[in-house]
């Protein structure tokens, strides 16, 4: 299948792994995505995804497949669902995801990268979203995401042109969180992964969902909202974080 899942501790670390084809995603890669998410959501001793390549992060699609299970319409229009169901099932994950991006990251791999909360990048790491390329018009789900990432000027010029930017273009827009030589991302995004997972799981999948509802047009303080402070000051962590403040100790979540 080309993609493992592996666990450490509170970490969980989902690889593409297909370096003959620069970790390019098959059909049945994107189609395992939502499975292999699953896992990661119904194990609650998992608290953080880490998602990375090997050399490259992910080339895209496999473009070889465009001319077989992508030939007709119809069949265009089942990869495409298979795309966007893989990619959901990154951005809607309860618990936070982290890309450790190396080499290249473009089209559908790019897709993947954005889907996370978070993207450490090596210095050297490209990037592009190519559709214009290929005559496909782009997830409007998945540009929505990338406006909200790197604002609409930006998106226009990655969707528009298809052309590829470097890493200190890509940390400029906001694309990246952070970039560090290549052979140190996964170790920053495994270490990062490891602090939030120390951190109040109340707080951090609060924090989440609130970002997720803000990204989504909601700014209201609703009864969901509240509902999330009432759980959080209620919560055996509210307790713990107030008396480890109090004893001047680290709090253990």
């Amino acid at each position: 299948m080309s993609l493992t899942l592996e666990f450490d501790g509170a970490v969980a670390t989902l690889t593409i792994d297909r370096p003959d084809k620069r970790n390019a995603m098959s059909f049945q890669m994107w189609s395992a995505l939502p499975g292999l998410l699953d896992k990661v959501e119904a194990d609650d001793a998992l608290r953080v995804l880490v998602v990375r390549g090997t050399t490259h992060f992910s080339a895209g699609a496999d473009i070889s497949e465009f001319t077989t299970l992508r030939r007709e319409p119809d069949d265009a229009r089942r990869y495409n669902a298979a795309v966007h169901a893989g990619e959901r099932a990154i951005a809607t994950l309860t618990k936070p995801v982290i890309a450790a991006v190396t080499g290249v990251c473009v089209g559908g791999g790019c897709e993947i990268a954005v889907a996370c909360d978070i993207r450490i990048a090596a210095d050297d790491a490209r990037f592009g979203i190519t559709p214009a390329k290929l005559g496909i018009v782009y997830n409007a789900v998945s540009t929505k995401r990338l406006v909200d990432v790197v604002g609409p000027a930006w998106a226009s010029q990655l969707l528009l042109s298809a052309d590829l930017v470097d890493a200190a273009t890509a940390l400029r827009i906001g694309l990246v969180n952070e970039l560090h030589p290549a052979a140190d991302v996964f170790a920053r995004a495994t270490a990062l992964a490891a602090t939030i997972a120390s951190r109040s799981q109340v707080s951090v999948r609060g924090s989440k969902k609130i970002i997720s509802r803000i990204t989504e047009g909601l700014h209201d303080e609703d009864e969901a909202v509240h509902a999330l402070y009432e759980d959080s000051v209620n919560s055996d962590d509210y307790a713990e974080g107030v008396a480890a403040f109090l004893d001047k100790r680290s709090p253990q979540f």
